[in-house]
C-alpha cells in the first residue's frame, strides 16, 4: 500500500518553470526525474519546496489536497506531510515523502537533485524508558513517533494480540474481500521494529499496574520498570449471551487472526448472517457479498447507521447494501444460533452456515481502573492525553479528551488513535502540544466511500448539501446552531477544506463554504 507511482504528468519540473505558475497557498503537479513531482508554495512565501506527489499511506493524490500553512493535506484519508521536509506529521500516513531542492534563477524554478533524509531531533526531554500497553493503531503510532522525534532509549510494546500491529481497517474492508493481500496487513515488518529498536513483546497482557513504583506485572508473572507509560488497550468486541453464540460457525471481528478465521469459513460457506448494522458490520457485509456469499443483516436500529449518520444517510447506505444484495431485518436482534439457521426475537429464522457478529466494542479499561485512574466513560486524560497519574498517558479508544469544540470525548476511530497515539509521543518528550485534531473516519461501501470529520453526540438539525442519489453530497450535522461535523461522498477538496475550518474554531468560514457548496 502507498506504494503506487502517481502518472507522470504536468510540466518536467527539471527544466523548470516560472514563479508565477504557482499561486501562494497552492500546489503544482509535474514530475522530474522519472517521479511524479508536488511543487507547494506556502501562503505568504516565495519559497516552493518539492515533495513526492501520491500519499504514503493509501497512495492518494496530493495535487487533490489541501495546502494548510506548511502542509500538505491527503484528500482520501487526511494524512498530512510537512511540506518542507516530507515528513509524514500526522496519521494515518507513517511513511515520509520524498524532497528535492529546488533552484531559483530569477523567477525560475528549477526541481534539482533528490535530498538524502537526516532526523536531527533532540527531544526536550528524554524518559529514562517508555512502555506502551497495547499494540494497536495508537501504540505503534506513539512508538514510530517516539524515535522519528528523536528519542533514543528503550522502547516496548506489550500487546495481548499475538500479531504485530496490521492495519485493522482492512481486516473489514479489502482483506476481508479478498481483493486485498495478507502482506499488506503489517504496518511494519519485524525488520523494522528491529531496526528501530522497539521491543514487541506479542500474545502478552499487562495484569496490573502500579503508578507509584512505576512497574507492571504481566501475565507471564514477570514485572517491567517504566520512566513513562502509554495506555494504549482499545476496545474489546461486546459479545452477547446468545443460545449457540459459541459455535463455531460464530466469529466477531477485531484482530487478523479474526479476519482469517471468518476468510477461512466463508470459503466453505454459502449465507452469512451478520448481526449488527454497524459500520464493521456492513463492512463485513459488503466484504461477504464480494465473495459471493447470501448476506442477511439483522440489527434493532430502523435504519442503519441512523445515530451517527442520520437518516437520510442511513437510507441512502441501506439502498447501496440491497442493491448489492444485502437483506436487512431491521427492528430485530437474533434469539438463537443454530447449526444451519437462527432464529429471530419474532420466531422468524434464517439460514446461514457462518455468523458474525458486530454489535459495537466496550472501551478496556480494566487496566486503568484497577491503577486507580479517573475514569468518566473511558480514561480521563488531559489536553496532552496524560492521564490522573503524572508520567501515564493514555490514546486511543479508551481516552476521553478534552476537545476544544464540543467538550470531553472518546471516539472509537482509527485515525483519530494513531494521532493520540502521535501527539502522546511528542508530549512525553516535552513537546507541551494540546490535542486539537478534528476527529475523523472514513467508511467503505462497495464503491462508495463516506468521510466524516467533526464530533455530533447529538444534533438539533441535519442538512443534505448536493445529491445523494448522484452521489456527490455534504451532509451538515449541527448542535447548538453550529456546524459540529459533516460526512461527504466524493467531496473530498471540501471534506479538507471543513476540516480545517473546523481545527481552526472559524464557523463563519464554514458558512460562507456551505453558502457556496449550497450554489454550485
Amino acid at each position: 500500500m502507498g506504494d503506487t507511482a502517481a502518472p507522470l504528468t504536468g510540466p518536467d519540473l527539471a527544466n523548470g518553470i516560472e514563479l508565477t505558475a504557482i499561486a501562494e497557498g497552492q500546489s503544482l503537479l509535474g514530475h522530474a526525474h522519472g517521479e511524479a513531482v508536488l511543487l507547494v508554495r506556502p501562503a505568504g512565501s516565495e519559497q516552493v519546496f518539492a515533495i513526492g506527489a501520491t500519499c504514503t499511506h493509501y497512495s492518494g493524490p496530493l495535487a487533490d489536497g489541501l495546502i494548510v500553512g506548511g502542509q500538505v493535506h491527503c484528500p482520501w484519508h487526511h494524512a498530512r506531510f510537512d511540506v518542507t521536509t516530507g515528513d509524514a506529521v500526522s496519521a494515518p500516513a507513517l511513511n515520509p515523502l520524498p524532497c528535492w531542492s529546488v533552484e531559483r534563477t530569477g523567477s525560475r524554478l528549477i526541481v534539482a537533485e533528490k535530498l538524502a533524509r537526516s532526523n536531527r531531533k533532540t527531544p526536550a526531554r528524554s524518559p529514562a524508558s517508555v512502555v506502551i500497553v497495547g499494540g494497536g493503531a495508537a501504540g505503534n503510532a506513539a512508538a514510530e513517533m517516539l524515535r522519528n522525534e528523536g528519542y533514543a532509549g528503550p522502547i516496548t510494546m506489550i500487546s495481548a494480540d499475538p500479531d504485530p500491529p496490521v492495519d485493522r481497517p482492512n481486516l473489514s474492508k479489502d482483506y476481508l474481500a479478498g481483493t486485498a493481500p495478507e502482506e499488506w496487513i503489517p504496518l511494519r515488518g519485524a525488520d523494522f521494529y528491529a531496526a528501530n529498536k522497539i521491543a514487541l513483546v506479542l500474545g502478552t497482557r499487562v495484569v496490573n499496574l502500579d503508578t507509584k513504583a512505576r512497574r507492571i506485572v504481566l501475565s507471564d508473572g514477570t514485572t517491567r520498570d517504566y520512566d513513562t507509560l502509554l495506555l494504549a488497550t482499545g476496545a474489546d468486541p461486546v459479545k452477547l449471551p446468545l443460545p449457540g453464540s459459541e459455535a463455531s460457525h460464530v466469529f466477531y471481528l477485531r484482530t487478523l487472526a479474526d479476519s482469517r478465521a471468518i476468510i477461512a469459513k466463508a470459503t466453505h460457506s454459502k449465507r452469512a448472517v451478520v448481526l449488527g448494522a454497524s459500520f464493521i458490520g456492513l463492512e463485513v457485509a459488503a466484504s461477504l457479498r464480494a465473495r459471493g456469499l447470501e448476506v442477511h443483516v439483522v440489527g434493532l436500529e430502523a435504519r442503519p447507521l441512523e445515530k451517527v449518520l442520520g437518516a437520510a444517510l442511513g437510507d441512502f447506505v441501506k439502498a447501496i447494501h440491497v442493491e448489492h444484495g444485502v437483506q436487512f431485518h431491521l427492528g430485530h436482534t437474533i434469539k438463537a444460533i443454530e447449526a444451519d439457521k437462527v432464529t429471530l426475537d419474532d420466531g422468524s429464522q434464517v439460514l446461514a452456515d457462518l455468523v458474525v457478529i458486530g454489535v459495537g466494542v466496550r472501551p478496556a479499561v480494566a487496566l486503568a481502573e484497577q491503577a486507580g485512574l479517573q475514569i468518566d466513560r473511558g480514561v480521563v486524560v488531559d489536553q496532552f492525553l496524560e492521564t490522573s497519574a503524572a508520567g501515564v498517558y493514555a490514546a486511543g479508544d479508551i481516552a476521553r479528551w478534552p476537545d476544544p469544540r464540543t467538550g470531553h470525548i472518546r471516539a472509537e476511530h482509527w485515525v483519530v488513535a494513531e494521532r493520540h497515539g502521535q501527539a502522546a509521543a511528542r508530549n512525553m518528550l516535552g513537546r507541551a502540544l494540546a490535542f486539537r485534531d478534528v476527529p475523523f473516519f472514513w467508511s467503505q461501501h462497495y464503491d462508495v466511500a463516506i468521510a466524516y470529520v467533526g464530533h455530533a453526540e447529538t444534533t438539533d438539525h441535519i442538512e443534505v448539501i448536493g445529491s445523494l442519489a448522484d452521489k456527490s453530497s455534504i451532509v451538515v450535522y449541527r448542535a447548538g446552531g453550529k456546524v459540529a461535523a459533516a460526512a461527504t461522498i466524493n467531496r473530498d477538496k471540501e471534506c479538507l477544506e471543513i476540516e480545517a475550518l473546523l481545527e481552526r474554531e472559524d464557523y463563519a468560514g464554514l458558512e460562507a463554504l456551505l453558502v457556496r457548496a449550497r450554489s454550485a
